[in-house]
């Protein structure tokens, strides 16, 4: 298992060695902030086409778009209560408070 971050943590390693590690993983977790930080297309392209690769996350966008990039699964977050949702976050509410204050529900989409 390897971690890759733009901030890496101790036992991470550094996201610059993406293009050299990626090409020798199975499965691929990718977040969602990917696409806000502009490096997923780059992560997408340094995986063997027989990886899996799995965007996740609550950034990640349900949407089968991310499958035309290669993607085999997108695990998300579905907004089902958004009164509740916004109360939480102008309060300052982190993902796992809103997740635990109800009004999301977590989804899988899965490559056809």
């Amino acid at each position: 298992l390897w971690v890759l971050e733009k901030r890496p943590l101790e036992g991470d390693l550094p996201a610059e060695m993406a293009a050299e590690v990626l090409p020798q993983a199975d499965v691929a977790a990718i977040t969602g902030t990917s696409l806000i930080n502009h490096t997923f297309e780059g992560l997408v392209r340094s995986c063997r086409p027989s990886t899996m690769v799995i965007v996740l996350g609550p950034t990640a966008p349900l949407s089968p778009v991310l499958f035309d990039y290669g993607v085999d699964a997108i695990c998300g977050t579905l907004v089902t209560d958004a009164d509740s949702v916004l109360q939480l976050i102008g309060q300052g509410a982190n993902f796992g408070q809103v997740k635990r204050g109800g009004g999301v529900r977590l989804l899988t989409m899965v490559r056809t």
